[in-house]
C-alpha cells in the first residue's frame, strides 16, 4: 500500500508542532559549526512562526491556493534544514565545510523568499477572504455594482499572484489588471497604482522576463501612465522611465509602442521630463525615429512626441543636437502621418529657437528650410501650419534664409493668406505671419502686393490681447508703409483710416498707443501729404497733442508733421 501524502492542514500543523520547534531548538544549541549562519536561520524561523500561526488562525487561509502552494514549498524547506542541521553537529564538518555552507545559505534564501510570500499575504488581507473555489486562478471580477473595498482585494490579489504563483498565474493576473483597468482607466488607474505594488509591474518589464509577462506587463504600465495624472506620476516616481526607454529600444513593436505611449505621457510634465536625458534615453528616442528602422509610423509619433516634450531643456537640446537628431527630425517632415509632421516641427522650432545659431546653421544645412515651406505651402491642418511658421520664423535670424525668404513671392503671398484670411489662420498664424512680414526685407514689388494686408494689419492693431499683437501688426504696417503706393491705398481706405484715428484716442484704453503712432508717422513720412490732410480732417491732431502732453513715443513728431502740413496748407492758400 502507498501511504497518501498529508493534507495541507496536516502538513501546516506538522511544521507548526514538529519541525519549527526542533529547528528553532537545532539552531539556538545542537549545531557546533557554522554557529554564525545558525543565528542567522534562527532569527528568521523565529519571524516564520509568528507570521505562519497569525496566517493559521486567519479563517480561509487553507482555502487559498496561494497559501496552499506556500506550505507545501515551505516544509519541503525546513526538511532541508533539518537535514542540514544534523550535518552541523559534528564540528569536524566530515562531510566538507565549503559545500555545506554552500548548501546551507541557498535553503537560507529560500526561507527568506517563503516569508517574503507570507507577509506579502498577510498585509493584502487575502487569507481573511473567502475563495468562492480552492482551485479559483483569481477573484471573481469586480462588477458595475462592487464595492471599493472587494475592487481594492482584487487589486492585492492580483499582486500578490504576481509575486508569489508561476507563470501561468501571473500572466492571468496580468490579464485581470488590464481587464479592470480598460473597464474605467481614469478612475481605477489611482486605485491600482495606491493599493498594488508598481514596482513589482516594473520588474516585469525586465528584458530577461519571459517576453509574455513583458507584453502584458507594458501594457498595464502604458494604461497606468495614459491614464491619470496621479498613476502616471505613480509610475516615474518607482522608476519607470528607465525600463520603459529600454523597451522601446528592444522589444517587440507591440511593446516597443507601449512603452512609447507610456514615455510620451511621462515627458509631458516638464518636471519629469529631464529624467529622459538621465537615463540615456535622448540616443534611444531618436534611433526610433530613423527611417529604416522598421517603426511604423503610429510608433514614430509617440516617440518624436516625447522628444517635442523634452526639447525644451537646454541640455536635452544639446543632447538632440549631438546625437544627430536634427536630419532624423527634418526628414520626418515628410512622413504621411501628420501628427509626426506636427510634433517634427515643433521640437525643430524649439531647437532653432532656443538652441542658438549653430542648431538653426544645422537645420538649413540639412534642407530643413525647403521642407518646411512645403508643408506651409501644401497643408490645411491648422496646428500644423502654426508649429511650421514658427519653425520657419526662428531660422529667419540666420542671414541666408532671411534672404531666402525675402526674396520669395510664393512665401509672402501666403503670409498675406494668413493675415488676410480668417477662415485658415488665427491669431497666432497672423501674429507670426505679421512678424515675419515686419522682420524680413522683402522688394517694393512683394511689399505692393502685399497692399490687401494692410487693412487686416490695422484691425488687428486693435486687438488688445496679447499685447505683442498690436506692437507686430504695427511693425509689420511700418513696413509696408515705406512704399509710397501702399501708402496712398490706405488712405483711400476710409474705414481703416477712421479705425486709425480712433485708436489714437486718449480715452480708448483697450489700444496701445505707441504702435498706433509708429503708424502715423509711417503714413506721413515724405510725400505723405495725402495722409497729412486726411488724419488732419478726421481731427487727429487733437488726439496727438494729448499723446504728446503725455509724451508718448513719436507723438510729438507726429504732431509737427500734421502741424507743418497745416502752415503749408495755410501758407498755399494765402498767396493764391
Amino acid at each position: 500500500m502507498t501511504s497518501q501524502s498529508p493534507s495541507p492542514s496536516e502538513t501546516l500543523d506538522l511544521i507548526l508542532a514538529h519541525l519549527l520547534p526542533l529547528l528553532l531548538a537545532a539552531a539556538s544549541t545542537s549545531v557546533k559549526a557554522l554557529i554564525s549562519r545558525w543565528r542567522l536561520v534562527h532569527s528568521k524561523l523565529l519571524l516564520l512562526q509568528s507570521s505562519l500561526s497569525e496566517a493559521s488562525l486567519a479563517r480561509n487561509s487553507l482555502s487559498n491556493p496561494l497559501f496552499l502552494d506556500l506550505v507545501s514549498s515551505l516544509h519541503s524547506t525546513l526538511q532541508t534544514l533539518h537535514s542540514l542541521s544534523s550535518r552541523c553537529l559534528d564540528p569536524s564538518l566530515p562531510t566538507g565545510r565549503l559545500l555545506l555552507q554552500s548548501d546551507l545559505d541557498i535553503a537560507t534564501s529560500s526561507l527568506t523568499l517563503h516569508l517574503q510570500d507570507l507577509s506579502l499575504l498577510l498585509k493584502s488581507g487575502l487569507l481573511s477572504h473567502k475563495q468562492d473555489s480552492p482551485h479559483a486562478i483569481v477573484l471573481p471580477f469586480p462588477g458595475p455594482t462592487s464595492s471599493k473595498a472587494d475592487i481594492v482585494l482584487f487589486i492585492r490579489d492580483a499582486f500578490a499572484r504576481l509575486q508569489i504563483g508561476n507563470l501561468d498565474i501571473k500572466l492571468k493576473a496580468l490579464d485581470s489588471l488590464l481587464e479592470l483597468l480598460q473597464s474605467d482607466p481614469a478612475k481605477l488607474s489611482p486605485v491600482v497604482t495606491a493599493e498594488g505594488d508598481v514596482p513589482v509591474l516594473l520588474r516585469l518589464l525586465d528584458l530577461s522576463t519571459h517576453s509574455h509577462l513583458i507584453d502584458r506587463a507594458a501594457a498595464v504600465v502604458s494604461l497606468l501612465s495614459t491614464s491619470s495624472a496621479s498613476s502616471c506620476h505613480a509610475v516615474f516616481n518607482e522608476g519607470g522611465l528607465g525600463p520603459l526607454l529600454r523597451l522601446i529600444e528592444s522589444g517587440s513593436v507591440t511593446v516597443r509602442h507601449r512603452a512609447a505611449a507610456a514615455v510620451e505621457a511621462i515627458t509631458i510634465d516638464p518636471a519629469r521630463a529631464w529624467a529622459v536625458s538621465a537615463y540615456g534615453g535622448i540616443t534611444v528616442l531618436i534611433n526610433a525615429c530613423r527611417s529604416g528602422s522598421g517603426s511604423p509610423s503610429s510608433l514614430q509619433s509617440l516617440v518624436v512626441s516625447s522628444l517635442k516634450n523634452v526639447a525644451s531643456l537646454e541640455d536635452v537640446r544639446i543632447a538632440i543636437f549631438e546625437e544627430g537628431g536634427i536630419p532624423v527630425l527634418v526628414k520626418l517632415l515628410a512622413s504621411d502621418n501628420i501628427d509626426v509632421q506636427k510634433s517634427s516641427t515643433l521640437c525643430l522650432w524649439s531647437l532653432a529657437s532656443a538652441g542658438g545659431d549653430e542648431m538653426c546653421v544645422a537645420i538649413i544645412h540639412e534642407s530643413g528650410l525647403p521642407r518646411l515651406l512645403q508643408l506651409l505651402y501644401s497643408s490645411s491642418d491648422r496646428e500644423l501650419l502654426e508649429n511650421t511658421l514658427r519653425a520657419i520664423h526662428a531660422l529667419s535670424v540666420i542671414p541666408s534664409a532671411a534672404k531666402s525668404l525675402s526674396s520669395s513671392p510664393l512665401f509672402f503671398s501666403r503670409l498675406a493668406e494668413f493675415i488676410s484670411r480668417g477662415g485658415i489662420s488665427n491669431f497666432s498664424c497672423q501674429q507670426i505671419a505679421a512678424s515675419l512680414v515686419a522682420d524680413l526685407s522683402p522688394s517694393d514689388d512683394i511689399k505692393k502686393s502685399m497692399a490687401p494686408c494692410m487693412s487686416p494689419l490695422v484691425k488687428m492693431l486693435e486687438i488688445s490681447k496679447p499685447v505683442v499683437m498690436q506692437e507686430t501688426a504695427s511693425r509689420a504696417l511700418v513696413s509696408l508703409l515705406d512704399v509710397k503706393s501702399n501708402r496712398k491705398e490706405l488712405v483711400r481706405d476710409e474705414k481703416s483710416m477712421t479705425r486709425l484715428v480712433k485708436m489714437l484716442d486718449p480715452c480708448n484704453d483697450q489700444v496701445s498707443k505707441r504702435p498706433v503712432v509708429s503708424v502715423v508717422l509711417a503714413l506721413t513720412s515724405i510725400g505723405g501729404n495725402g495722409a497729412r490732410k486726411r488724419l488732419m480732417e478726421t481731427g487727429a491732431n487733437q488726439f496727438l497733442q494729448q499723446l504728446a502732453e503725455s509724451e508718448v513715443a513719436g507723438a510729438k513728431k507726429a504732431l509737427q508733421r500734421l502741424s507743418g502740413s497745416r502752415l503749408k496748407n495755410l501758407f498755399l492758400l494765402g498767396w493764391s
